[in-house]
């Protein structure tokens, strides 16, 4: 006998439900279990209603219409659910708010007999809640409306389902999720839940479908052998840069990450305008090694004029900090905080791109090679190549492909 399951997603919008429900769903589905996602919000686009759906009045609770029209969506997509299951499906995921006792009461009466989880998502991260909002803004649904006519919509929303929000308390099997460090803050099960391990696993896994890991095009500073310093692309690395948009052209990539430097920006915008639409989300998480006083200088002139720093840095470079400046130990807690703005920002089913420095991007590497600390500052990180990752509970895939172009020349 097939084993049956319903999970529940709970949370407010852009706390990251849908990611994990779709994380869920596919792992699960590589399980070989037939899972199925029913979202009450690409329902709620697809129907063809008299109602401005998107508009932020629409969830309001005083709005009679709207909440009439958001608890039809919501028994379509259980009816829907409900057959799925009756047809053989093993697991029915149904993402949505389902902020208030009531919504998730109605939920599991109409799913008598089959057990229920309920896992809800927060996440406290203030900054990377904030750029989750701005992604939110370039949907579709908004397009109609200016970037901060859409930021105002969307926080409106937000603030009709936070005055009727009831987080779980009384459900007999839940889970709580921190969206942002992929962390289970609390658990609560009294039944013995099919695929329950698997679940917990799949929560607090890192899941990469596609990572393209680029290190920006050559720089004036590189051609100099100089460290540090805000350069900007030489006519060779805006040629590398070209050559990657020309690479990327037929993949998807809806976002790219780079630092704040102007050589990982001049590197993603031909990227960007190869794609429709993309966005270009700079961190300074991922700003490269700060050299302190050795900023902007030659390693020759270092050995020259700082000899104390030259051999200081040799036996043992993963520790060792410039003078007023960083090293690839102190700057470890940010580049994984980067990391995971990263993955809370982007869809589970997306592809990520990754522009940025060849220190920093050692660090992420390592990140999923699991290379030794004393190993990290010697990885290859070359301009005319980047990494392809791929990370699931099934397999680990870590490539370094080329992007020439002979139109290019170089």
């Amino acid at each position: 006998m097939k084993r049956k399951l319903v999970i529940v997603m709970v949370g407010l919008p852009a706390r990251g439900k849908s990611t994990m429900a779709r994380k869920l769903g596919r792992t699960l589905e590589l399980d070989g279990v037939r899972v199925r996602i029913f979202n009450n919000g690409e329902l709620r686009r697809k129907l063809d209603t008299d109602a401005d759906t998107s508009a932020s009045d629409f969830f309001a609770p005083t709005n009679v219409r709207g909440r009439e029209l958001r608890e039809q969506i919501s028994r379509m997509n259980i009816e829907m659910a409900q057959a799925f299951l009756a047809e053989g499906g093993e697991v029915a995921i149904m993402d949505a708010s389902n902020v208030t006792r009531e919504r998730r009461q109605a939920i599991a009466a109409a799913f008598p007999g089959l057990p229920l989880c309920c896992i809800e998502c927060l996440n406290a991260d203030e900054e990377a809640l904030e750029a989750n909002l701005e992604r939110k803004t370039k949907l579709k649904e908004f397009r109609h409306l200016s970037p901060e006519k859409a930021l105002e919509s969307f926080t409106r929303r937000i603030a009709y389902y936070e005055s009727i929000y009831e987080p779980l308390d009384t459900e007999q099997n839940r889970i709580l999720v921190d969206s942002f460090d992929n962390c289970i803050l609390q658990e609560h099960i009294t039944d013995v839940l099919p695929y329950y391990d698997r679940i917990r696993d799949i929560i607090t896994t890192r899941v990469v479908r596609n990572l393209y890991l680029v290190r920006h095009g050559e720089t004036h500073y590189n051609r100099e052998d100089r460290i540090g310093g805000d350069s900007d692309l030489t006519d060779k690395g805006r040629e590398q840069a070209k050559a990657l948009a020309e690479h990327f052209a037929t993949i998807r990539i809806p976002i790219i990450f780079t630092s704040n430097y102007k050589r990982t920006l001049q590197t993603a915008e031909p990227i960007a305008e190869r794609q429709d639409p993309c966005s270009i989300i700079a961190l300074p998480e991922f700003n490269e090694i700060h050299a302190g006083i050795c900023e902007g200088m030659t390693y020759e002139e270092i050995r020259r004029n700082m000899p104390h720093v030259a051999r200081a840095r040799g036996p043992n470079k993963y520790r060792y900090v410039y003078p007023e400046g960083e090293g690839y130990k102190t700057m470890e807690d940010r580049v994984h905080r980067g990391l995971k703005k990263v993955f809370f920002l982007n869809n589970y089913d997306e592809n990520i791109m990754i522009v940025g420095h060849r220190a920093v991007n050692r660090m992420i590497l390592s990140c999923f090679l699991s290379r030794q600390e004393e190993e990290i500052p010697y990885i290859y990180m070359p301009q005319d190549r980047y990494y392809h990752i791929q990370i699931d509970p099934h397999k680990r895939l870590f490539e370094l492909v080329p992007y020439r172009s002979v139109a290019s020349g170089w």
